[in-house]
């Protein structure tokens, strides 16, 4: 019954999404092409400025390390645009490999590390822009999502309890992970630590990355007031936060190309009475697609042009060789010290284990045959009979001929000389 629901809901958000769109390709000689375009000149600007905050914090982790800002920039458009394209925010995996790629003796962890300085202004102005939208009146509240004709924000507002249920097990899903890397992975949390490094140096973080993250907001503010405009639904102060909210509360959700479906429903929900809902839907549509296409063919000119790759999926294929590459690196190293730790305890060093290698192997080449003669020689104590000499000699005078006994150890000192030449068949004297 669920599974039949669901496909229902799918199939109203297929056709929900379809008839928007082909609202805006009817509407197209009504788009100001021009208003347009200096709204994409906008968006632009702001993802280059946010790479440039990326890049400084970047720098701040490794700075003896010299790399460019282009190919950061390269990285990051080709990540955005990915996403605009592909659900589950694919592109973070392009934009991890192709900065890791950019940055010699760089690691993956430092590199998504520094993913999270960038999010800590974001967020602050997330939480500002959702408690502006739903203090409006206009913005559906959470229990209300789920008459909403998207699929996806629907199914999980109205089954609260699954969505409780997941977002309760992706934290003890972290959790536990924190908890497994923090105890057997010391080497990874200080790669970690790295990446934020910016962060101890509160005037340097202010200065390079806040500033520029507060600019490419203004710039992103900019692009969506004339995307309000070419699409004539009437830009204004309150529009653009609440085209901005549309956008935190489709992030949240990312099973579709950058929030599609769920930003169509909300813009129609939010703007009905703002203008004719023609036009809503035209521009719900028309405002993804610009932005989907324009920041798809950046990214793919980035990818082509800087970083000589043919195609995103061609990213995808090499960065997934590079981090087995690197694991097995890892995994190479780890063996090492464990090694090098077991040798420490035992205080034996490399040398020791060459010598006692070198040893094993020399007494393997003793012969079977050599074997008995050492046994042999180990018969000279036979030669004390002598001592029974002053019972033969009868007189102490003579006691010191027992001295010959002494001389025993000389045969036994001599028998390894004379082992190797003893003809077959004599006794041993």
């Amino acid at each position: 019954m669920v599974l039949l629901l669901g496909s229902a809901s799918i199939g109203e958000s297929l056709t929900s999404f379809s008839n928007a769109a082909s609202q805006f390709f009817t509407d197209l000689a009504a788009v100001r092409w021009l208003v347009l375009l200096l709204a994409l000149a906008c968006f632009a600007l702001n993802l280059t400025l946010r790479s440039r905050a990326y890049f400084n914090t970047l720098r701040a982790a490794y700075p003896a390390v010299g790399f460019q800002w282009r190919r950061i920039w390269g990285a990051y458009v080709a990540a955005v645009g990915f996403n605009n394209i592909v659900p589950a925010r694919g592109g973070d995996i392009i934009k991890l490999f192709l900065t890791r790629s950019s940055i010699p003796g760089s690691s993956y962890p430092t590199v998504a590390s520094a993913f999270f300085v960038e999010a800590i202004f974001d967020a602050c102005v997330g939480v500002f822009v959702l408690i502006f939208a739903f203090t409006r009146g206009v913005f559906p509240k959470p229990p209300d999502f789920s008459k909403l004709s998207s699929f996806d924000i629907s199914y999980l507002a109205e089954h609260f309890r699954f969505t409780l249920f997941l977002i309760t097990l992706l934290a003890v899903l972290g959790l536990v992970a924190f908890a497994i890397l923090s105890v057997r992975l010391q080497a990874f949390w200080a790669r970690v630590r790295q990446g934020v490094t910016i962060l101890s140096d509160r005037r340097r973080y202010l200065r390079e990355v806040v500033s520029l993250q507060a600019a490419a907001w203004l710039c992103r503010f900019a692009a969506f007031w004339f995307l309000l405009e070419a699409f004539r639904v009437g830009a204004s102060v309150e529009n653009v936060l609440l085209v901005f909210g549309v956008g935190q509360v489709a992030g949240a959700v990312p099973f579709t190309p950058g929030g599609a479906g769920v930003q169509q429903a909300l813009l129609v929900k939010v703007f009905a009475g703002a203008a004719p809902t023609a036009v809503i839907a035209a521009y719900s549509v028309g405002q993804q697609i610009a932005i989907a296409v324009f920041t798809a063919l950046l990214g793919l000119g980035a990818v082509v042009f800087i970083f000589r790759f043919r195609s995103f999926g061609e990213v995808l294929h090499a960065g997934r060789a590079s981090r087995e590459a690197e694991r097995a690196a890892e995994a190479r190293a780890r063996a090492g010290a464990d090694v090098a730790g077991g040798n420490a305890a035992t205080g034996e060093t490399a040398e020791d284990a060459r010598a006692a290698v070198s040893a094993g192997k020399a007494s393997l080449a003793v012969s079977a045959y050599d074997a008995p003669r050492t046994v042999a020689a180990d018969e000279a104590p036979t030669a004390v009979a002598a001592d029974q000499a002053p019972t033969a000699v009868g007189g102490d005078d003579e006691a010191p001929t027992a001295v010959a006994a002494d001389e025993a150890p000389t045969a036994v000192r001599r028998a390894p000389r004379a082992r190797g030449s003893r003809p077959r068949g004599r006794s041993w004297p």
